[in-house]
């Protein structure tokens, strides 16, 4: 629940004199190590960092709503930096998509609200994973879509993402490489659809949506849902796999390719029904 969020209260606003601008922006993370800088500029982090710095002639950071890695590709990530310049903060949009690279695109810019602040101001962040069945992939798809054999049946698959609603501790689809103090996570939406794609061929999407997630949690739900399925497990042996809070249970962990993060959320009443439905839940 947001009350058990664990989040400064407070943090740092713009130097006096600066404005804080806030933007979404839209990424192929194929030839990226990920949005977070890595020390190699070979980070999304990296490029935005580097047109703003080079506009105001010193160096400034982009922050992001949180992480993605390498592969991972975004629709819609949010990011904030702040800036002496006087320059109308709906002109950046414009300014950066004419110094960035063409796999980076900025979406929206423009000034941040008072105490904004692009990590600790989410309120959710919505993940895709995309995946077609390997007679229907397009020289388009590659490092874009995972690739199947055949798709596992939806029905089964639903079963399963319907028991990943809710709050729990999702210690079992966790990375190792997790350095976080909590395992628990709030998830207001876990579903599978079939979309179609412009060439009319069937994508398989997972749809997940929460509060903030764990490393390589999404591939590793993702994997283990699709090998589950294929498997013919059944929808009680998947929630028991997720209440063993046992990382050993997770099957395959699916490919960065597939993933986006779709979309980043700063609306406080957009799952508001969450808190209601699930209060007094651990």
């Amino acid at each position: 629940m947001r009350s058990d969020w664990k989040r400064p209260q407070e943090w740092a606003g713009p130097a006096d004199g600066w404005k804080r601008i806030m933007m979404f922006v839209s990424y192929d993370g194929s030839d990226f190590h990920g949005w977070q800088s890595q020390g190699d500029g070979c980070a999304v982090q990296d490029r935005l960092s580097e047109v703003i710095s080079s506009l105001a002639e010193e160096d400034i950071q982009v922050y992001g709503s949180g992480r993605t890695d390498s592969g991972v590709h975004a629709l819609r990530q949010g990011c904030h930096f702040d800036t002496p310049l006087s320059i109308s903060p709906e002109k950046y949009r414009m300014i950066f998509n004419t110094r960035l690279p063409r796999s980076i695109r900025v979406l929206y810019s423009g000034e941040a609200p008072e105490g904004f602040h692009a990590r600790f101001s989410t309120q959710s962040r919505e993940y895709w994973y995309l995946i077609k069945e390997e007679k229907d992939m397009l020289p388009f798809d590659s490092r874009h879509i995972t690739q199947v054999k055949r798709f596992p049946d939806i029905d089964v698959l639903n079963s399963y993402a319907s028991a990943i609603e809710g709050t729990h501790d999702f210690t079992t689809f966790a990375s190792s490489k997790d350095i976080s103090e909590s395992k628990f996570r709030d998830i207001y939406l876990s579903s599978w659809d079939i979309m179609k794609d412009l060439y009319g061929f069937d994508v398989l999407r997972y749809r997940v949506a929460g509060n903030a997630f764990l490393y390589h949690q999404v591939r590793s739900m993702t994997g283990t849902m699709l090998e589950a399925a294929l498997k013919g497990e059944d929808a009680v042996s998947f929630v028991s796999r997720l209440d063993a809070k046992d990382r050993t249970l997770a099957l395959k962990t699916a490919p960065s390719d597939g993933l986006y993060l779709a979309d980043v959320s700063y609306d406080e009443e957009k799952y508001r029904w969450f808190e209601d439905r699930y209060a007094g839940q651990c």
